[in-house]
């Protein structure tokens, strides 16, 4: 009885408080069935039994099922549906039982945990924040499988249901009780028990579900309704502009949803039993799992941060006020920090708050922001001109332009504005942090902090440690990385460091498959269905050629500085031959010139130039496939290799950074673990396969496969 406690007082009414031993939230794992096995027995033979209510010892109510014994599972297809079918036949003995049963919800209730409130008769939820209920079982590539989709679509209606089951959102008390999702809200946890058992006390004969009554209908109508018709007819395509058809967790889910209602509650179960028995083995899941728990839960946690103690940032100096320097004072301002938005000019400066100003305005707009919030926000950004008013920040964020001269003076004139135990963080992206901290007098306070565009959208910040980077230094980079709510991942030092290095393959691909023949429109469906937020040509053309082009300019100039040749995008050759072209022909991008690889009309829409044909050198006639694994490969295969020469720490920030910061597509779980998912040898053999038909760029060496287990 160490997973729960049981309790019955005088009137007959028994709490069953779920209190996972040895863990600090009550999951759906082996200890879990066996537990709640014993406990259906007990209930069903209990005397005296007038009803029943489920409690929890943890903070949360019920966490979901076992992730780490989901991806460990090693059962044939038949055990697994064995096992899913007599877990939930427990669920429905409990709504079977002839007495009223009550969830009553102190904290989140999510996947499994909301799936045992379903299967009680009254779902009472405290009014807190964290007393979320939900089925986010789609985010990890899978279904609610122990009746989620089916008692959920026969509670609220179909039409009300499929958001929550497709999007998998997190629903707080007050839209849930809207919803129908819940029952009853009381105001503190104490009041959760009692509540219950009032309820069961008046209503000793509401243990019916309302689809186990007779004459039952389905809310919003049945499934020949013509709402429901319409919304199971316009679903699949809906879903599909979402998905473009990469991730089989929602097709199943609508599919068991709407099909539910077109057959017995038991078939429906079942149905669902198998599709969950077809999605935890699949490569989709184990991808979304090892991503959206796993690794994310890690950087949250912080697991790459040095052990000591927090620093919480008060003020903060940033150098720049374009359009990195103006995002990041948002960025700091939104969490409170006092910025000092500093550029060659007032007017400049004051630009740069503008920026705030204009997103503020908007936050007021959409109603998420109040006034009064958005003027304490932009009280906190002081536009200057005058380096004085950075004297004593705890960090100062270096955002001029990539060019290593104006880096260099800019870093030499303001290092010793900051604080004595404070560090200088520089906003490269490309430019090596160990030679930048050169210019400055005390190197192991000296760190990169790449943040991306737009910043207040992309929320994740590269850490790049220089050679003299000190690990002190590191903490605090890290500490105010969190403070700003934005996830860190943290690199060793190397031209382009990892994130930019792996987006560059990504662009010179697009520009390779032009030069073999393939249609720009095909360059761009190719990347669009293999899961990349835009085509190559299409968001080199949002970054800019001129940036790509300048970036190689200073590449160059860093080679004859330190006398050696970097290798950073030595393998980019068709970017090398094609952005300068480009831009010689002032199609430099849509901020610079309203043109690039696209022509942008005003008021009109973008349509790809015309002129592209002529950097086209062979045509190799090449298959869709082909391209498709092109333009995902040459990344994967360049996050390897950050990973073997140690510009990568660790596997999980280079499949985070690779996700959320570059874009690679979710669903594989981040480039290393797509490697992972096709499997070391599948891989190794398809690369080998590319680089005969297509170059070097395309080689895996044993060396490289080795650092993730060989093959």
């Amino acid at each position: 009885m160490s997973e729960y406690h049981w309790d019955q007082d005088a009137d007959g009414i028994v709490t069953v408080t779920l209190d996972a031993s040895g863990k600090s939230a009550n999951t759906m794992n082996a200890a879990w069935a066996s537990a709640f096995a014993e406990i259906v027995a007990r209930l069903k033979g209990a005397k005296g039994l007038k009803g029943v209510v489920f409690a929890s010892a943890k903070k949360t109510f019920f966490a979901g099922g076992d992730l780490d014994e989901m991806l460990a599972s090693r059962q044939s297809a038949q055990d697994l549906f064995e096992m899913i079918e007599r877990n939930k036949g427990l669920l429905r003995e409990v709504e079977k039982l002839p007495v009223p049963v009550v969830a009553a919800i102190n904290g989140a209730a999510l996947g499994g945990g909301y799936e045992i409130c379903l299967a009680s008769n009254r779902r009472i939820v405290v009014d807190h924040s964290s007393a979320v209920v939900g089925l986010p079982e789609v985010t990890l590539g899978l279904l609610p499988g122990a009746g989620g989709v089916v008692r959920l679509t026969a509670l609220i209606g179909l039409e009300a249901a499929l958001p929550y089951l497709l999007e998998g959102t997190a629903v707080p008390p007050h839209k849930a009780l809207a919803a129908g999702m819940v029952d009853e809200i009381v105001s503190t946890k104490e009041e959760l028990i009692p509540a219950a058992k009032a309820w069961i006390k008046g209503n000793l004969t509401a243990h019916e579900q309302p689809w186990d009554r007779k004459g039952f209908r389905y809310p919003g109508g049945d499934a020949n309704s013509a709402k429901v018709r319409s919304v199971a007819r316009m679903s699949p395509t809906m879903l599909y502009a979402r998905t473009r058809g990469l991730m089989p967790a929602p097709e199943r889910i609508l599919d068991i949803a709407v099909n539910s209602m077109r057959m017995g509650f038991e078939s429906a179960l079942r149905a669902e039993s198998r599709g969950l028995t077809a999605l935890l083995p699949s490569r989709e899941a184990k991808a979304a799992i090892s991503f959206s728990f796993f690794a994310m839960q890690a950087i949250k946690a912080g697991k790459a941060r040095p052990e000591g103690e927090t620093t919480t940032f008060a003020k903060v100096g940033v150098l720049g006020a374009g359009m990195m320097g103006a995002g990041i004072a948002w960025a700091q301002a939104s969490r409170g920090i006092e910025t000092a938005l500093k550029d060659k000019t007032a007017e400049k400066a004051e630009k740069g708050k503008a920026y705030s100003a204009s997103l503020a305005a908007k936050a007021v707009e959409r109603k998420t922001m109040t006034p009064q919030a958005r003027d304490a926000l932009l009280s906190r950004i002081s536009p200057t001109s005058d380096d004085a008013a950075l004297k004593g920040s705890q960090i100062i964020i270096e955002a001029v332009f990539e060019d290593i001269d104006l880096k260099k003076t800019v870093i030499g004139e303001t290092f010793h504005l900051v604080a004595p135990d404070g560090v200088y963080g520089s906003n490269t992206s490309t430019l090596p942090i160990s030679v930048l901290a050169e210019f400055c007098p005390e190197p192991q306070r000296f760190i990169g902090l790449h943040f991306f565009s737009p910043v207040d959208k992309m929320k994740i910040v590269e850490i790049i440690m220089g050679r003299k980077t000190s690990v002190d230094t590191l903490r605090k980079a890290y500490d105010y990385v969190r403070q700003i709510g934005y996830l860190p991942i943290v690199v060793n030092d190397a031209r382009g460091f990892f994130t930019s290095r792996v987006f560059g393959t990504y662009l010179d691909e697009g520009l390779q498959l032009l030069r073999d023949g393939v249609s720009p429109v095909t360059i761009e469906r190719a990347g669009w269905n293999v899961g990349m937020p835009v085509g190559p040509l299409a968001v080199h053309d949002e970054v800019s050629l001129e940036l790509s082009r300048k970036a190689m300019e200073t590449h160059r100039k860093l080679d004859k500085i330190l006398n050696e040749e970097s290798g950073f995008g030595r393998r980019n050759t068709a970017s090398a031959e094609i952005v300068p072209l480009m831009c010689e022909l002032n199609r430099r991008g849509r901020n610079w010139d309203k043109a690039g690889f696209y022509d942008y009309p005003e008021g009109g829409q973008k349509v790809l130039w015309p002129g592209l044909s002529r950097f086209v050198k062979q045509d190799r006639h090449l298959l869709l496939e082909d391209a498709q694994d092109r333009l995902l490969y040459r990344q994967a295969i360049e996050t390897l290799r950050c990973l073997h020469e140690g510009v990568l720490r660790t596997e999980v920030e280079g499949n985070v950074g690779s996700v959320v910061a570059i874009g690679f597509p979710r669903h594989t779980g981040g480039a290393l673990q797509f490697i992972r998912g096709v499997g070391l040898g599948a891989f190794r053999k398809r690369a080998a396969e590319l680089e005969s038909k297509y170059g070097e760029r395309f080689h895996v060496s044993d060396a490289e496969i080795a650092r993730l287990g060989g093959v």
